[in-house]
């Protein structure tokens, strides 16, 4: 079975109302198709990725390879475990873990995308805390960290809400813009102190040695 061959696909996060893991293809199918039907308004911009570029097929087929690309590149010293945010099995989102040299570092970084029809419902803040519950308690995660967009204020708002703190800024080109983003830092200490709704994780113990642990 392909699970017995790549552990992560028996890896299941489970929050309140969400489940996370790996999308199979039907389901990697329906949420590239999400993405493509807009991640944001098209009179926005609060990411780097380019969401409003081209078509819908275009920003689908862009879900499709980052998808595949984070299972080809996988390494101990390099890894991105992007997993389906799913609600009563239908498709919300992806939500993305990844670290570099992580057994010595002991740092992770999130991101996250969901579709727009299912934003502004705390479900983004409620996958957040699975993918922390992952790194914190299971994987022994020192720290996680994200980047924000100064203006994007709902994405600064979850991380404010669960204990990052500001740990300095970065520069990015938006088009022809510059863009300040606001690099925040979530200790163990500081997640230790959260009040958090319970989250199970299983068949962590199968993956154990994809992280090199």
């Amino acid at each position: 079975m392909l699970v017995d061959l790549w552990p992560q696909y028996g890896l299941t996060i489970s929050t309140p109302r969400l489940e996370l893991r790996l999308p199979r293809e039907e389901e990697l199918a329906e949420l590239a198709h999400l993405a493509g039907r807009g991640v944001h308004r098209a009179d926005e911009r609060p990411f780097l990725t380019p969401w409003t570029d081209g078509s819908p097929e275009d920003r689908a087929r862009f879900v499709l390879q980052g998808h595949w690309g984070g299972l080809g590149g996988w390494s101990v010293s390099a890894w991105r475990l992007g997993l389906g945010a799913f609600h009563d099995g239908n498709p919300l989102g992806v939500v993305t873990l990844r670290a570099r040299d992580f057994l010595v570092v002991g740092e992770v970084t999130t991101s996250a995308w969901l579709g727009i029809e299912h934003q502004g419902k705390g479900y983004g803040t409620e996958a957040r805390i699975g993918l922390l519950t992952l790194a914190f308690d299971h994987l022994g995660a020192n720290a996680a960290l994200t980047e924000v967009f100064q203006d994007n204020h709902s994405s600064q708002g979850v991380s404010r809400k669960l204990g990052y703190e500001h740990d300095g800024i970065s520069v990015d080109a938006r088009g022809d813009e510059a863009v300040v983003s606001d690099r925040l830092r979530l200790t163990r200490e500081k997640w230790s102190q959260q009040k958090r709704p319970a989250v199970t994780v299983d068949g962590m113990a199968a993956c154990r040695p994809m992280f090199g642990l």
